[in-house]
């Protein structure tokens, strides 16, 4: 079961590796993320690990890309001469090489990118890596994040798999570009950052722990230590009479995994040719003979470190295979429903694709409209509810908001009463001063009905981008502007005879004045009420009966001093006789001057009280039946008509061909999908098999 844990990441790997494995991966998979700087003896760690020569040596930055290192304990054939009790004993630590060639069937390694091809000299198996690295790279000394996946066959392995980042440098060497050291963090950053990355930070014993490189980078992302587990290199070089005990009891830098001491082969060993499996055995000695050592000797050296490397990524696994399960199930759905949103790379006909555009951008614009669109936001209004607010929120407020006495003065009304009566005086108050001071105020109601009708046009054309803004409208960029054109161009041509409907309904209510509207103050209740205002009624008490008896103040006499404070008394106000004989011509702006009479006053008071009744008669009714006429000529037009003028302008269009042509975008992103679909299926197939 644990093997199979390992193999079902393993194929995880493999199956994601078309994506790079970095941040375009939706995946975060359980791994062992190998650090440390050039000279911390990184490779050798790994080279151990596996018990064969087969990493890049050399001067300067060997490792260029990341290297997945897939590691698969298999036993060996049984028709190979080599005596199995010769085999690698991982948790013994016995190694002997037994004589043997170190090429045989039973180890071998293969290449993601070179399918069922297998290596079986590891030589060849390190020049693959050079050359698959400068594939991408080049021969200058610039490196890559894309992977490379090297998976390898072997009885003397434990089931395990480690990536191996390029080594941290701190100075461009030779061909390195400037910013070399800040490239290979940030590569290591993006695969150390992921929270199911196990660090295995590789460090030079002989130096001291606190400048370690790949410690510090570690810490970075894992300040407290609990994914880290450090290696310990160059044991065998430290000082006479010092050890790394303090540091393995974890009294130095504590790590959750704490710490595994090993011993590489030096250079000398490497120009030997000394085999690493004897090198093991050497390692094995050292510790089980050295005096700080010899008690934990078990706990120390590279056979431990993979061991332990196998049961921290197998309780890794453990715990977050469900979650990597979901993540893909997610992910997939995800891509599945981008992918279904962009379409097939369809070969329909240039004009099934416009017909299939056209009525599905009708019945979204319907759907819009009635509140019946897929879906629906919580966070804010749209379409018809927008055009719900305007008419009962906007417009009705506007129109509410105008005042007749805002541009009425008592003057305004004194001089049209008198014009209005021609040559001789009224007797009573004239209906022709009302209408006509209540005509000019009706034809305030045109402003803010046209203004309704272009807050309208401005929803309706919100309506238009936000159905646009589909992905589906996108893939046609060209199809995509024309429709939007000629829906403007549509609702442009609407706004006419809308606006002409309504400038209509204004001037009707101004043409005829229904004096005879049953909501209409009478003209003898007006009087009434102005009587109160000017003469309110005296209560006196019957001094018998102790109530209220009704009195009205006597009606004013109209002396000869009243007869001249009028309408005319202001230029007859001088009691020079001379004067007055002389009947001077009336000046050229004849203006209405001097304190009203109480009869002016009254009649006044009369017609403004008329004015305010039936404005808001008109008020009443411009707020109902203007934003039933815009609904009838814009709106209810547009939904019933729309449909017949795209067909027109799009579907009989003589260059249909060039407005169905994709966009590259969208071409692009259908191929990203589809890969995504098809890897994250197969990833799901192989999470689905556990």
């Amino acid at each position: 079961m644990d093997e199979t844990l390992i193999a079902t990441i393993n194929k995880l790997q493999d199956a994601l590796a078309p994506l790079g494995g970095g941040s375009s991966s939706p995946v975060d998979l359980p791994q062992i993320t190998v650090v440390g700087s050039q000279s911390s003896g990184k490779s050798s760690v790994l080279e151990n690990i596996v018990g064969r020569d087969f990493l890049p040596r050399g001067t300067g930055i060997v490792t260029r890309r990341p290297l997945i290192l897939q590691l698969v304990n298999r036993r060996p054939s049984k028709d190979s001469k080599k005596d199995t009790k010769d085999l690698l004993n991982l948790e013994s630590g016995s190694n002997g090489n037994g004589g043997q060639s170190e090429d045989n069937e039973d180890e071998w390694g293969e290449f993601l990118h070179l399918p069922g091809k297998k290596f079986f000299n590891f030589d060849e198996i390190r020049q693959e890596i050079v050359n698959e690295t400068e594939a991408k790279t080049g021969k200058n000394a610039g490196i890559s994040p894309v992977p490379i996946n090297l998976r390898i066959y072997s009885p003397h392995v434990l089931t395990l798999t480690l990536v191996d980042l390029p080594g941290l440098t701190k100075v461009p060497v030779g061909d390195q570009p400037k910013d070399i050291e800040k490239q290979i963090k940030d590569m290591i950053l993006k695969f150390i950052s992921k929270p199911n990355a196990i660090i295995l930070s590789v460090n030079a014993a002989n130096t001291d722990l606190a400048n370690s490189d790949g410690l510090k980078l570690a810490r970075e992302v894992d300040p407290e230590g609990s994914r880290t587990i450090g290696v310990l290199t160059k044991v065998d070089l430290m000082d006479q009479g010092t050890d790394v005990i303090e540091i393995l009891a974890g009294r130095v830098i504590p790590l959750r995994y704490g710490y595994v001491p090993v011993i590489n082969r030096g250079q000398k060993d490497i120009e030997q040719k000394k085999t690493i499996r004897a090198a093991l055995l050497d390692e094995k000695k050292f510790f089980e003979n050295h005096p700080s050592y010899s008690s934990k000797a078990h706990y120390c050296g590279t056979p431990y470190l993979a061991k332990k490397l196998n049961s921290i990524l197998l309780h890794h696994i453990k715990q977050t295979l469900p979650e990597i399960k979901l993540r893909i199930e997610t992910a997939l759905k995800k891509y599945q429903s981008e992918l279904a949103s962009l379409g097939p790379e369809t070969m329909d006909s240039p004009s099934s694709i416009v017909l299939s555009i056209i009525t599905d951008f009708c019945n979204d614009y319907n759907g819009i409209l009635d509140g019946e669109a897929k879906e629906l936001s919580s966070l804010e209004l749209s379409g018809g509810a927008r055009i719900s607010f305007v008419f009962h929120e906007i417009y009705k407020n506007g129109v509410n908001a105008l005042d007749p006495f805002d541009q009425i003065k008592d003057s305004d009304i004194r001089t049209i009463m008198y014009n209005s009566s021609g040559a001789a005086p009224s007797l009573f108050v004239g209906t022709q001063a009302f209408e006509v001071l209540v005509k000019q105020q009706i034809h305030r109601f045109e402003d803010p009905s046209i203004r309704c009708i272009n807050l309208i046009f401005d929803e309706l054309v919100r309506i238009l981008t936000q159905i646009l803004q589909n992905p589906k409208y996108s893939r046609y960029p060209q199809l995509k502007e024309a429709l939007s054109n000629s829906f403007i161009e549509f609702l442009r041509q609407a706004l006419i005879p809308t606006q002409e409907f309504v400038t209509d309904i204004i001037q009707s209510e101004e043409t005829y004045i229904n004096t005879a509207h049953p909501d209409l103050l009478k003209g003898s209740q007006a009087m009434a009420m102005v009587q109160e205002k000017l003469h309110p009624k005296q209560v006196q008490v019957d001094p018998k009966t102790g109530k209220p008896i009704a009195s009205h103040s006597p009606a004013p006499s109209i002396t000869e001093d009243d007869k001249s404070q009028g309408f005319f008394g202001g230029f007859f106000s001088s009691k020079n006789k001379k004067r007055l004989a002389a009947m001077e011509a009336p000046p050229p702006v004849l203006k209405a001057v001097g304190a009203m009479s109480d009869r002016e006053t009254m009649e006044t008071e009369v017609i403004k009280l008329l004015i305010q009744s039936y404005f808001s008669i008109v008020k009443r009714t411009v707020a109902d039946i203007i934003p039933k006429a815009i609904m009838l000529k814009l709106i209810i037009k547009s939904r019933n008509d729309i449909q017949k003028i795209l067909l027109e302008k799009l579907y009989s269009s003589s260059d249909m061909s060039d407005l169905v042509k994709e966009n590259e975008l969208t071409k692009q992103r259908r191929q990203e999908c589809l890969k995504m679909v098809d890897v994250l299926r197969h990833a799901n197939e192989i999470v689905s098999s556990v």
